[in-house]
């Protein structure tokens, strides 16, 4: 009874050619990519479907594809949360996926996905997201240790919903047998989509 699309890509645009979000972002000044953000989701909800804001807090800060190696930034938290964070303060929504990306100002060993410290403090409190907190999908290669331990740290830092993307069957067997149960946070906001999505249907 759920249905969703993974947009809108809230990264401000990155002019560099080899930017892996490139054309996916609306624009460079989040005030227009906050507009037409807010204006797609709301779009999508009066069709019945639910959309996921991506990639928090913001990938549009480098240049380098999360898909083939660990992009690391070294913008300072103020300069951030004046660009690239801003956009994703100002979005509500019910989903949200993270970025694989090293924030070195803010926690130098682990990637918004697997710190505690970014999911607590920059996505949750700062961001003030509320929402169910889904992984990028694991098995890129921005994460290191295999597609177990990936996903034991995701979860462990906070992570909501798993994203496993390459269809393999004998993976998914794999990570059933780690995934726990949904808890009552999630029950709570599935419940909130799946009653969106019936009032269309």
């Amino acid at each position: 009874g759920i249905n969703i699309n993974t947009v809108p890509v809230l990264d401000l645009y990155n002019e560099d050619k080899s930017s892996v979000i490139g054309n996916r972002a609306f624009s460079k000044n989040p005030k227009v990519v906050i507009k037409l953000s807010k204006y797609l989701i709301n779009f999508y909800k009066k069709s019945g479907l639910e959309t996921v804001i991506k990639h928090i807090p913001g990938h549009g800060c480098t240049n380098r594809d999360s898909h083939l190696v660990l992009p690391q930034v070294n913008f300072s938290l103020d300069y951030l949360k004046n660009n690239d964070f801003r956009t994703f303060k100002n979005v509500k929504n019910y989903l949200g996926m993270t970025a694989h990306i090293l924030y070195k100002k803010i926690d130098p060993t682990r990637c918004a996905t697997q710190s505690k410290k970014i999911i607590n403090d920059v996505i949750r409190k700062y961001l003030n997201f509320r929402g169910l907190l889904m992984s990028d999908d694991i098995c890129m290669k921005a994460l290191s240790g295999g597609m177990i331990k990936n996903a034991k740290l995701t979860l462990d830092a906070g992570c909501n919903i798993l994203l496993h993307c390459n269809g393999k069957i004998d993976q998914m067997k794999k990570l059933s047998l780690i995934v726990p149960e949904t808890d009552n946070f999630t029950n709570k906001i599935t419940q909130k989509i799946k009653a969106n999505f019936y009032k269309f249907y």
